[in-house]
């Protein structure tokens, strides 16, 4: 298969691709390399891919259709798509929002037309996320849920590429699955994710900022653990269906929600370091509690997270450590 991934300078999109070249196939990676993080590291991620053949890159913006038309009718042998280009964080969609509506909004549009138009596209699969759940209650969440209640803008953008991915699927047929991400961390991780956040503050002996006093939990995620589920999913596309449009919604989570200030205990053992904390109030936005039900990606897909939150956290410091050369 031919994979056109977008986001592929990304965490999630650049362990997509080396997984995908890994199982030899070929890969079109699109990036904008915008400097909402550090560039360079987004620029590390692509000089390994840019390593092997079967990848080729293009630093186009999904936002801008002509662009993008005309890479994609360059490459008729695309027959797959694996969307996780978008503009991410809970917390700064509260100071750009403009960003989101370019990016995860008419992004997504353009995706959804590209989609349409090709003739021999087998599965277009898009990163949805935990953050869809906003006010819901029930615990874990499920895929069943209402999602009606986003607390963030950014949410609010993500359930909309759900709504518009629908009824996509549904006029043209397009076989199209959402992924709903729950907290993932890793090597190559986001420098704005919690992982990130507290071993950078902790071997500089700099206090960690904890929201809502630390009262908080997360299903958190190890990246190897999400790349399974996301190949899971462009692996089995979803059939028609009756009157039902081939579409689909799974979480990929670690169906285990993690208390943060377990979180952290685990980073003081792997770092042999003691944290230094400043307590904050709740922030805007921010969910309490997540967990995610796997039950429809384990049953469909085989989806079966195996990393454990400990082995994680110490591949993960080993990788910090071993990059910033600490």
């Amino acid at each position: 298969m031919t994979i056109l991934v977008t986001g592929a300078a990304g965490f999630i999109g650049y362990h997509v691709c080396v997984a995908l070249l890994e199982r030899d196939e070929n890969v079109i990676g699109v990036d904008n390399l915008n400097d909402y993080y550090d560039v360079s590291l987004k620029e590390s991620r692509l000089e390994l891919l840019n390593k092997n053949n079967k990848f080729l890159f293009y630093p186009i913006d999904i936002s801008d259709k002509n662009e993008m038309d005309g890479m994609v009718a360059s490459h008729p042998e695309i027959d797959g798509i694996i969307h996780l280009a978008a503009q991410a964080g809970v917390r700064y969609s509260l100071e750009n929002p403009f960003a989101y509506v370019q990016s995860n909004l008419v992004g997504h549009v353009v995706m959804l037309e590209i989609s349409r138009n090709m003739k021999g596209l087998k599965h277009f699969v898009y990163a949805s996320s935990s953050s869809v759940y906003g006010g819901n209650e029930n615990l874990p969440f499920s895929v069943e849920d209402k999602v009606d209640s986003p607390i963030s803008l950014y949410a609010a953008t993500k359930k909309s590429d759900e709504l518009m991915t629908h009824s996509y699927s549904h006029l043209y047929a397009i076989p199209s699955t959402g992924l709903r991400f729950f907290t993932v961390y890793g090597p190559w991780g986001r420098p704005d994710m919690a992982a990130f956040l507290f071993t950078k503050a902790i071997l500089a002996g700099e206090p960690i900022k904890l929201f809502n006093h630390g009262d908080m939990k997360r299903d958190f995620t190890y990246i190897d653990d999400i790349v399974d589920g996301v190949l899971a999913a462009l692996d089995n596309p979803p059939q028609k269906d009756g009157k039902k449009a081939p579409y689909k919604i799974y979480n990929l989570g670690n169906n285990k929600s993690e208390n943060l200030m377990y979180f952290i205990k685990i980073l003081e053992q792997v770092l042999d370091k003691k944290v230094k904390f400043d307590l904050m109030p709740m922030q805007d936005g921010d969910m309490k509690d997540t967990y995610a039900n796997i039950d429809a990606a384990a049953n469909e897909l085989g989806f079966s997270p195996k990393t454990s939150l400990k082995e994680g956290l110490q591949k993960f410091t080993e990788w910090y450590k071993k990059y910033y050369k600490i």
